[in-house]
Parts: C-alpha cells; structure tokens; sequence
C-alpha cells in the first residue's frame, strides 16, 4: 500500500499492494468500523479502538487512512456498497427505489445521519455508483442534465432531511431518558401547550387535536416522498 497522503484516498487504495498477503485490507479495516459505529456510535470510532477491535498495532490502520476522515469515507462507501437500484425500472419507480434504499440504509446504520460535514459530502466510488444509477434512469426523457442532477439531490435531500430530523428525535429522547412517543409529549406538553394558548396557531392546534398519525414515521415518509415524485412527474413530459 503506497503511503503518499497527498493522493485521494480512493486512488491510494487502488494502487496495488507491495506484499501478496496482507494482514489488513480496506473492507476489514470498513467492517470493522462499522461494526462499532452501528453497536455503539460514532464517537466510539477511533485509530486506537480500531487497531484493537482488529488486533493489530495501533499504526498498522494507518497503511490504508490517514486519519478519522479517512476511515469515515471508508465506512461510507462500505455501507453503500450493497445498495443498487433494481434494472429495468421507470424514472418514478426508479427514484422510488432511491429513496427507500437510502432510508432503509440510514435505519440500519442511524450513525449516518450524524456524519461532520466533509463526510456527507464525500464521493466516495460506491455513492458515485448509486448516483450514476440514478441519472441513467433520468437520462432521455427530454431533461436537461441541470434538471436530471437536481431532481436526484432533491430526492437525495428529501430522504437525509426526514433521517436527520428522525435523529435528533430520537437524540433527544436518549438524553432525556424517554422510551415512547407519549413520553415525549408529555416532556413537551408545557411548552406546546404556552405555545397554543397564544392564540397564534390555529391551524397547528387542529393538528395537534384531530391528527391521527402523528407517530406513524413510515407513512409520514412515504406521503412526503410521494408529493415530491408528483411534482417531479409535473416536469417529465414523455
């Protein structure tokens, strides 16, 4: 493995390594991350808890990342690695197939939603692949490529806005000891119920005394994702 930092970290990882056995490899070092991040969090990532958890030298990790940024894009990328949108699709059911894959990704691995900036951000070869899927699926219904991207971040936006939301939800509940949705009302209920004696929401309070989904999480997804492909569909013309 070459050991020049200044390359990206994916062209480092394709060059080929010097030895033919190797103790380490990419997609350990990934598992092995991931594996914490999913049991524990991403605060209990670190080189050191690696290095252990892989039973190696606290360096030999370092052959393959440079650092945490490294091994995050290294855990994204291993997570992604097993979405692909099915073949022979139409562009709706196609972008459909995006998003629940995402979402259905984000559950499994919640310590997505909480990534630092530069790693939500990261193009890491697996994440270029889904998104090489989904412009393939918009290609040649008459969009231009402005419109083909933009469709696809809006859906991409749309899935890890509702996940991040879902996060601090369940972030807050965490910090405050809270196991049920009604618990959480009732954690909140003194602030919402100043808030409706204002006068000033009515619409909200309709809300609040006649909805009767408020914690189907699900189907609050799946009408927001439907809307979204509606108005995507109002500027697909064939």
């Amino acid at each position: 493995m070459a050991t020049d930092k200044s390359a990206p970290l994916w062209e480092r990882l394709e060059r080929p390594a010097p030895a033919p056995r190797q103790t380490l490899s990419a997609q350990r070092i990934a598992s092995a991350a991931v594996a914490v991040a999913d049991a524990e969090g991403l605060e209990a990532i670190t080189m050191r808890r690696l290095a252990t958890e892989l039973s190696v030298a606290p360096m030999a990790p370092y052959r393959y990342v440079s650092g945490k940024d490294d091994l995050l894009e290294l855990m994204v990328d291993h997570v992604y690695a097993g979405m692909r949108l099915p073949a022979g699709l139409g562009w709706r059911e196609s972008l459909h197939a995006l998003a629940m894959g995402t979402r259905e990704l984000m559950l499994e691995h919640r310590w997505l939603a909480q990534l630092p900036p530069q790693t939500k951000l990261a193009l890491t070869p697996s994440r270029m692949a889904v998104a090489e899927q989904t412009l393939t699926a918009l290609d040649g219904l008459g969009l231009d490529p402005d419109t083909m991207m933009g469709i696809f971040r809006s859906v991409d936006a749309y899935v890890h806005g509702a996940m991040s939301h879902d996060s601090a939800v369940e972030a807050f509940m965490s910090a405050q000891s809270l196991s049920t949705n009604d618990e959480l009302r009732t954690e909140l209920a003194p602030l919402m119920a100043w808030h409706m004696r204002t006068g000033r929401y009515p619409t909200y309070q309709h809300y609040l005394r006649t909805a009767t989904r408020k914690d189907d999480r699900q189907g609050q997804f799946d009408l927001g994702l439907n809307c979204l492909l509606d108005g995507i569909a109002a500027r697909v013309t064939i």
